[in-house]
């Protein structure tokens, strides 16, 4: 069974970065599509960046991108959020999500397709 362990979240001002982590545990003899979702109090979980088997990463969210950036380690079973110039609205909890789905999906594919989740990252940017 596959599970993801989120770290890296906190507490930055405006204009600040984080570099968000995502370890991943468990079956590596199988790849996942892999994507980064953010949700924040009383708004609907947004999907902001993914990655496919194949290493192709999907075009992100209009919301973070050229801010934020997903990268993998493979050697080290990891996925990466490089979130820089952050701003308020930013402010959520940060999910990592796998699937073993197939076909090529995205952060922009149905939630019930990612059937793997970590507990989350908390990131708050205020002033």
């Amino acid at each position: 069974q596959v599970q993801l362990v989120e770290s890296g979240g906190g507490s930055v001002l405006p204009g600040g970065s984080l570099r968000l982590s995502c370890v991943i545990s468990g079956n590596h003899n199988r790849k996942y599509n892999m994507a980064w979702f953010r949700q924040a109090p009383g708004k609907e979980r947004e999907g902001i960046a993914s990655i496919v088997m194949n290493d192709y990463i999907h075009p992100y969210a209009n919301s973070v991108k050229g801010r934020f950036k997903l990268s993998k380690d493979n050697a080290k079973n990891t996925l990466y959020l490089q979130m820089n110039n952050l701003k308020p609205e930013d402010t959520a909890m940060y999910y990592c999500a796998a699937s073993g789905y197939p076909g090529t999906i995205g952060h922009r594919s149905p939630l019930p397709l990612w059937t793997i989740w970590g507990r989350g990252t908390q990131v708050t940017v205020s002033s």
